[in-house]
């Protein structure tokens, strides 16, 4: 019981080492370098007329706390789709989940900006948890009629292929210079953040968060199945519904401000539970958070610096790493049938 005691605290002194390294690491990257001193003058106010501060505070720090709150928020709602479906590979982006929520917020993104409107973060999220809900509303129907997992799986790419295509569609005629720089936003960036989209993102994946946290013993009762969570006193309908309802509106989130974001969802929770060797949810839901913290800091710091001045869009980074993570369990799960 000590020993995994030792190794729960062991791995979350890694992956909170990590986040911390990671950083300062995005912090001091970029066309202007930046020693530890400097960095820690500029955080704690001691330099206040320079550049760097500014280049720090307006432009990095913000796209810092985003990439680490939307990672995390991304990573925890993989989690939760995958103790639903019961399956680890099922994701937001690989259910078509996020690119519902990138059409919806598109069309009502290209509506505003042609009335002379600029949407507000909380007119985003709504935009994006609707058009997530429409999408996880088709991939439940689905699920009733087929009882495979890979092809629900395959259903759920198709639906993410035909939000995709409408949303490519519209982006590409239409007229407006700001609404073609959509285009940037829906192949997933962290790029253009402001405190105030943060402050938004941070209040809903923290209110989320907090109800997931109060969820824990049901889904651990739920991971044992339906009949002996029912047991325990669980009512599965309401428990399915708000799980449903706390994924959408994590996932939504990060599309609304970041766009959609690939693999991470699914491969973050699997790394997680390799970490810890546990299925307690008590201790997978704040590890997947971290580590979808961890991993979005360090997909984002590529996606910055690898081919500067040129950004890669994080979708991009993120399926390179994620990507081969999510073949290996399919091989795995193969072998095991």
């Amino acid at each position: 019981m000590k020993s995994q005691y030792a190794r729960y605290a062991f791995a979350y002194f890694i992956l909170v080492s990590l986040i911390f390294i990671l950083i300062f690491w995005n912090i001091n990257s970029g066309s202007v370098s930046l020693t530890v001193k400097e960095i820690w003058n500029i955080l704690t106010g001691y330099s206040t007329t320079d550049t760097a501060y500014r280049i720090v505070w307006d432009i990095r720090l913000p796209r810092i706390i985003a990439a680490a709150v939307l990672g995390g928020a991304l990573s925890v709602s993989g989690f939760l789709l995958q103790t639903f479906f019961s399956n680890p590979i099922a994701g937001p982006f690989e259910l078509g989940i996020s690119s519902g929520a990138k059409l919806m917020v598109s069309l009502l993104m290209i509506l505003f900006l042609r009335k002379g409107i600029i949407m507000s973060s909380g007119a985003m999220i709504l935009a994006a948890f609707a058009g997530s809900l429409i999408s996880m509303g088709f991939v439940l129907l689905i699920s009733n009629r087929v009882r495979n997992m890979s092809v629900l799986i395959l259903c759920g790419m198709m639906v993410s292929y035909i939000c995709s295509a409408i949303t490519d569609f519209v982006i590409t005629f239409a007229s407006d210079e700001n609404i073609v720089n959509l285009h940037n936003w829906s192949m997933g960036s962290f790029s253009g953040i402001s405190w105030d989209n943060v402050k938004v993102m941070t209040v809903t994946v923290f209110v989320s968060m907090c109800f997931i946290f109060l969820m824990a013993k049901p889904i651990g009762a739920y991971q044992l199945g339906e009949v002996y969570a029912q047991n325990m006193g669980v009512n599965i309908r309401r428990f399915r519904v708000a799980l449903i309802f706390l994924s959408s509106m994590l996932s939504a989130c990060v599309t609304a401000f970041a766009g959609p974001i690939s693999f991470l969802g699914v491969a973050v929770p699997h790394l997680i539970k390799c970490l810890f060797r546990t299925a307690k949810p008590i201790l997978l839901i704040p590890g997947c958070f971290l580590g979808g913290t961890a991993f979005s800091l360090f997909c984002d710091l590529l996606a910055r610096t690898m081919f500067a001045p040129t950004e890669v869009s994080i979708s991009s980074v993120t399926a390179v790493f994620g990507a081969p993570i999510v073949i290996y369990m399919m091989i795995r799960r193969r072998k095991a049938m």
